[in-house]
């Protein structure tokens, strides 16, 4: 199993210090919510700018193409992908492997909204779960056999060597959810390694999918899928 962290991701509702801006207040009425409930947005509220670290605030889009990908993935379809969001404010999301993601970036924002809300976006059977927790309180909760941290500054592996020493056993990797700048969490005291992919900063979309197209052609998943659709 992979347990797959998008980890200090800038994903939070708007904060009282620029509730009051103009543009959030029209879009509050607009949505019939209160300002502070909705979802911060740097590219839709030039006030993100007044709030520390402007630079990396406010980015759920990031959240959504990570998501996007993750629940799509062969991995995830055969049952074998965990998905969670750990967020600046140590705000947990976690992702049943059927919920199901809008493409639509407004409708996200719509679900995301909800979600901080209530607390849980159920559809049927499957759903969206929120909680509190440090990065930390949830690799704990997960228990994995090991903890990858995916970072430019980490050991260079190639695809063949990240997952090599997990002998088919459980592996958590913890993957930056923010568009720039380093972890806000103390991810060398949670990580058993942590590793670079390229030696250049990447998008987190594309360390995603890398990651669990790496593990599953680690497991085999896509020839072993093959091989049961066959049998008779």
């Amino acid at each position: 199993m992979l347990y797959l962290i998008l980890a200090d991701s800038e994903l939070e509702t708007v904060t009282p210090k620029i509730a009051s801006d103009k543009s959030v207040q029209w879009k509050a009425r607009k949505r019939g919510r209160r300002a502070t409930e909705l979802i911060l947005d740097s590219n839709r509220y030039k006030a993100t700018r007044n709030l520390s670290e402007p630079n990396r605030r406010g980015r759920p889009d990031i959240v959504h193409v990570c998501m996007l990908a993750a629940m799509d993935s062969p991995l995830n379809r055969e049952g074998l992908l965990r998905f969670y969001v750990h967020t600046r404010h140590d705000r947990i999301i976690e992702a049943h492997p059927k919920a199901r993601i809008p493409r639509s970036y407004n409708r996200f924002i719509g679900m995301m909204e909800q979600l901080f809300l209530t607390g849980e976006v159920s559809q049927g059977e499957s759903f969206l779960r929120l909680g509190k927790g440090t990065l930390d309180n949830l690799v704990k909760r997960i228990k994995p056999g090991s903890t990858i941290t995916l970072s430019e500054r980490g050991r260079e592996l190639d695809r063949e060597g990240i997952f090599q020493d997990i002998g088919g056993g459980d592996v958590c990797v913890i993957v930056g959810g923010f568009p720039r700048g380093d972890f806000r969490s103390e991810v060398e005291a949670i990580s058993d390694r942590i590793v670079s992919i390229y030696p250049k900063p990447l998008e987190a979309l594309t360390v995603v999918t890398h990651i669990i197209q790496f593990y599953e052609d680690e497991l085999d998943v896509i020839k072993e899928s093959f091989k049961v659709k066959e049998l008779p």
